[in-house]
């Protein structure tokens, strides 16, 4: 079967606006879209990263930036709409990556408390 370029989606929180923390949980979160889709670093064509506007303490990106199979890649991050009463310390990953998978059998991760954000596609319960 042929390959094409899938998106494949995610979310994540944290419980304050720490570039550590951060970090952590955009490498848990990207590592994990990899590893339950059977995508390789050279099957990623790029990642959309977006932040809830109370997260400014770094940029979501370097956490993945920083691996080396992944220096080359392009990655962009923007703030998320601020939308009265929306989740709040939330960040959410779209990764484009070639796969033999269909749409419905992409398996999309929402964790912590974003886990409820897409219960129609979250496989994050599941792991």
């Amino acid at each position: 079967m042929e390959k094409k370029v899938r998106g494949l989606r995610g979310a994540t929180t944290v419980e304050r606006d720490d570039k550590e923390e951060i970090k952590q949980a955009v490498e848990e979160l990207f590592n994990l879209l990899l590893k339950e889709n059977g995508i390789s670093p050279l099957e990623v064509v790029g990642v959309f990263i977006t932040a809830t506007p109370d997260l400014h303490s770094t940029f979501p990106a370097q956490a993945i930036r920083e691996k080396e199979e992944f220096r080359y890649i392009p990655l962009i991050c923007a703030q998320e709409i601020e939308v009265k009463g929306a989740l709040e310390k939330c960040i959410r990953l779209l990764t484009l990556a070639y796969t033999d998978k269909e749409p419905a059998d992409i398996r999309h991760l929402y964790l912590r408390k974003a886990s409820f954000l897409r219960k129609d596609l979250n496989w994050g319960n599941n792991l």
